[in-house]
């Protein structure tokens, strides 16, 4: 068995893959109804999709989990932060831990929560 990719509900998809394009480097692989595929296994669904497949009210904003980035010059990605167009809502600011790696925790425009760290 192998993990092929991770699918998250968003509001608006051409927003979604500014976003994801702007800051992570991702570009669209595939784009088909209401559904687009992000180079390193992205996929971003729109949330009325999504809502008719599982037949449930899509919770955002519910911290159960996370996508996780590495990058090794975490000075350029947080500069990257700051100058987005958009105002970001930060969970975790810039945090150095003890043993030195930086980590920064956010929502993307629909409240899906990202993590950004500095490699090991």
């Amino acid at each position: 068995m192998k993990l092929k990719n991770i699918l998250i509900a968003v509001t608006d998809l051409e927003r979604s893959k500014e976003f994801y394009h702007s800051l992570f480097g991702l570009d669209v692989v595939l784009a088909r109804e209401g559904n687009v595929i992000l180079t390193e296994g992205l996929v971003l669904q729109d949330v009325s999709l999504w809502k008719d497949e599982i037949s449930r009210d899509v919770m955002f904003h519910n911290h159960s989990s996370e996508l996780y980035f590495e990058d090794k010059d975490m000075d350029r990605f947080i500069e990257k932060l700051n100058n987005y167009p958009a105002s970001l809502d930060y969970v975790t600011p810039l945090t150095e831990l003890p043993w030195g790696q930086k980590l920064v925790r956010f929502y993307d425009p629909d409240g899906n929560l990202i993590e950004v760290r500095s490699p090991a």
